[in-house]
């Protein structure tokens, strides 16, 4: 059986060859400016093994990966109460869809779609101001990668706030239903910057180590969360992660993992590894394209399926 970075290389070239690599974000100008050519992959394992190849030094906007991590702080501050605020179900629409926002009278589907995580954003603006909580999240995120060198890409900020309106409407819409403790503006400020975090994916797959080991850094001995936590955190980037397309990928892919229009995907193999993957185009429903076919190649080379017996 070829090693794990024969792997990870044998992909990186059969990915250079693809010849339809889907579409940048452009509707977020910082992003529309990525080159769509680039790809990188980057494996971290529970047992210390790091294999990594392509552009997996190069910090991308993780955007909605960041999701993950606001989720666990948010769970760390109120507990089970969040899901008096957020559901935990898949949503079947598009991640910045209001309409289903108004039918289930501004209750989102989940913490992972737009609505969702800016009630996220919401809880972790608690008792803050806007730069304490968004000062937070990017310590966490720090503590997790353990690497200071994380930072948020203030353009990108800047970027979504000047362009993000349906993200705008979605906080009205959650103000108006009572389910947004802040104004508006407030929240958003938090969300928008915990969107704009840049990582590369070594430092990605760093920050999900934890996820893939029970809630613990194997290296550090830190416990972020407990096992029961990180097992939901985990079942929830399987059913929701992808959006509307979170069906298609778990069927094709087969572990929990959670996409950001940056181009990234976070993907977990509870009890083995951590996997991070950036190729900046994305497919119809707002998911990376080749990242998407990469990890379904990898989990089948290595039998990382959490459906597949071992």
């Amino acid at each position: 059986m070829p090693s794990l970075q024969d792997t990870l290389n044998e992909i990186v070239a059969e990915m250079a060859a693809q010849p339809e690599r889907g579409e940048v974000a452009s509707y977020i100008p910082e992003l529309g400016k990525v080159d769509p050519a680039r790809f990188a992959i980057a494996v971290v394992k529970n047992d210390g093994e790091v294999a990594a190849a392509g552009d997996a030094d190069e910090p991308f906007s993780i955007q909605s990966i960041s999701k993950v991590f606001t989720l666990a702080l948010a769970l760390g501050r109120v507990g089970d109460q969040l899901w008096n605020r957020v559901g935990r179900e898949p949503s079947g629409t598009a991640f910045n869809s209001i309409v289903q926002l108004e039918l289930e009278h501004g209750i989102p589907r989940n913490p992972f779609i737009n609505a969702g995580a800016i009630v996220v954003s919401d809880v972790l603006l608690s008792g803050h101001q806007p730069r304490e909580a968004i000062g937070e999240v990017l310590s966490f995120m720090r503590t997790v990668a353990d690497d200071d060198s994380v930072i948020i890409d203030r353009d990108v900020a800047n970027s979504e706030r000047a362009t993000g309106f349906r993200n705008f409407a979605l906080a009205n819409y959650l103000k108006g239903f009572g389910n947004l403790n802040h104004a508006p503006e407030m929240t958003l400020g938090v969300y928008f910057h915990h969107c704009a975090v840049a990582m590369s994916c070594l430092q990605l797959a760093n920050a999900g180590r934890f996820l893939a080991n029970a809630g613990r850094i194997e290296s550090s001995g830190h416990s972020i969360v407990s096992s029961e936590r990180a097992r939901r955190i985990n079942a929830l980037m399987l059913t929701c992660g992808h959006y509307d397309g979170s069906g298609e990928f778990a069927f094709r892919v087969g572990i929990p993992g959670k996409s950001g229009v940056g181009g990234g995907i976070l993907a977990i193999v509870p009890g083995i590894a951590s996997i991070a993957v950036w190729s900046p185009g994305l497919n119809a429903r707002g998911n990376s394209m080749l990242g998407s076919i990469a990890l379904e190649r990898l989990t089948k080379r290595m039998n990382w399926s959490i459906f597949a017996s071992r």
